[in-house]
C-alpha cells in the first residue's frame, strides 16, 4: 500500500498552495497599491487566478487517477471523514475562488479584456458579459470573490493546524506523505 502521495500530487499540491498564498495576499493589497501599478498587478491577479483554476482541474483529473494514500489506521471514523470534508471543502474554494473572480471580471461594467500573462486572451464569461444590470452583479460577484477568500484563508489556517498536530503531536505520516522530504518523528514514549 502506498504510503505517500505520487510526485505529481506532491509538485501540484505545493505549487498551487504557493500561487494561492501569493494570490491572497496580493488580493487583499491590490486596492491600496498605487494606481500606476494597478495595470501590472491586476492583470497579473487575474492570469495567477487562471492558472490556480487550470492547475486546481488537472490536479483533481490526477486524484481521480490516482488513489490517495490511506489515512493512518489510527485515526477515529470522525477524524477521517473532517479530513474528507476538509480537502473536498478546499478543492470547492480552489475552484469557486478563481471562478468567482472571473466571474466578477465577465460581468464588469469596464469590459477590460483578460489576457493570460500578455500571451493570449482569456474570454469572459458569455452570460456574464452580456447582462444589463453589469455593475450590481459584478459587485456582488466581488463580494462572493472576497468571502471566498476569507473562508481560503481559515481553511489554510485550518489544514496547516492540522498537519502541524499530525506530525508534531500525533506523530504520524500524514505530512510526511506529502511532504516527502521530513523526517516522520519517532513515537511518543
Amino acid at each position: 500500500m502506498d504510503t505517500q502521495y505520487t510526485k505529481v500530487a506532491i509538485f501540484l499540491h505545493w505549487l498551487i498552495a504557493l500561487l494561492i498564498i501569493g494570490m491572497l495576499a496580493m488580493g487583499f493589497l491590490m486596492e491600496d497599491i498605487p494606481n500606476e501599478l494597478k495595470p501590472v498587478v491586476y492583470p497579473l491577479h487575474k492570469s495567477m487566478g487562471l492558472t490556480i483554476l487550470a492547475l486546481t482541474v488537472f490536479r483533481i483529473v490526477w486524484r481521480l487517477m490516482h488513489k490517495a494514500p490511506a489515512l493512518p489506521e489510527a485515526m477515529s471514523a470522525l477524524e477521517k471523514n473532517i479530513s474528507h470534508a476538509m480537502h473536498t471543502l478546499l478543492y470547492l474554494i480552489m475552484i469557486g475562488l478563481p471562478m468567482s473572480g472571473w466571474a466578477l471580471v465577465s460581468s464588469s461594467p469596464k469590459g477590460i479584456p483578460t489576457t493570460w500573462f500578455g500571451l493570449f486572451d482569456w474570454p469572459h464569461l458569455p452570460v456574464l458579459s452580456e447582462i444589463d444590470n453589469k455593475k450590481e452583479v459584478s459587485h456582488s460577484f466581488g463580494e462572493v470573490h472576497e468571502t471566498l477568500a476569507v473562508i481560503a484563508i481559515l481553511l489554510i489556517v485550518l489544514h496547516v493546524a492540522a498537519a502541524l498536530k499530525h506530525h508534531f503531536v500525533v506523530r504520524d505520516n500524514i505530512l510526511t506523505r506529502m511532504a516527502p522530504w521530513l523526517k516522520p518523528l519517532p513515537p511518543k514514549e
